[in-house]
């Protein structure tokens, strides 16, 4: 009875031990699975036929034909980044794109750190003024806790509303404001600030912003044809 007793055992552990097995590789299937499915995934058209990239010199090399062919029908351009740091690739990925075909927007990348003033001047030396260049962008990720000097929430805003002026004047449109969600956290201004918004949240309908949207970073990291690294896809609501 003993020696049975622990044959019954030692089958039963070998039916367990090849279950996990075959569940573990059902997982990691899986898991590749929607690994793949999230870099190559990007919104219907049906639902939102106005698609396009943001793209900067960290992308690397980018065929802006290719991302035309794929969808793309405009491209958001990285400019400038507070009172000093420029994109290289800006000037070149601006003629490339409008060579493809795509209509193209400059970004620039807000520092709470900075008077709004010097931020503006970096803007402005590197994206020219045209009309037909989509709407300015100002990307909001970095808060004030990095500053040197203490800098409350207020200043912040009102630096961003005198930049974001100072911007308008130079293009003569109003700016978008691209919010992360860390920010917004912080600071709470997409209430406040009657600015179209640009929201970010790969593969869900991002709801932060508390009010709609302008444009949605519906991939974070979409893989394509014609970037040597994965770029931020975009839609634009209807």
């Amino acid at each position: 009875m003993a020696r049975g007793s622990s044959r019954r055992g030692k089958r039963k552990s070998g039916w367990l031990i090849k279950g996990l097995a075959v569940l573990a590789l059902v997982i990691g299937i899986g898991a590749a699975w929607l690994w793949w499915d999230t870099q190559h995934w990007r919104p219907d058209e049906g639902a939102y036929p106005d698609q396009g990239v943001e793209i900067s010199a960290s992308d690397g090399v980018v065929n802006f034909r290719t991302l035309r062919a794929l969808g793309a029908g405009f491209a958001y351009l990285h400019a400038s980044d507070g009172e000093g740091a420029q994109d290289p690739a800006f000037t070149a990925n601006l003629r490339s794109a409008r060579e493809a075909g795509l209509q193209v927007g400059a970004i620039h990348r807000f520092d709470p750190c900075r008077p709004a003033d010097k931020q503006s001047a970096n803007f402005v030396t590197m994206v020219p003024r045209d009309t037909d260049l989509l709407p300015p962008v100002i990307a909001l990720t970095r808060d004030a806790a990095t500053c040197e000097a203490r800098i409350n929430e207020a200043a912040v805003e009102s630096e961003l509303m005198t930049l974001a002026n100072q911007i308008e004047n130079h293009e003569g449109k109003p700016v978008i404001l691209k919010i992360g969600p860390e920010f917004e956290a912080q600071y709470g201004l997409a209430g406040r600030i009657e600015r179209q918004l640009w929201l970010v949240r790969t593969r869900l309908l991002p709801d932060y912003g508390g009010r709609p949207w302008l444009i949605w970073t519906a991939n974070e990291a979409m893989v394509v044809d014609g970037a040597d690294e994965p770029l931020r896809w975009l839609v634009v609501r209807s």
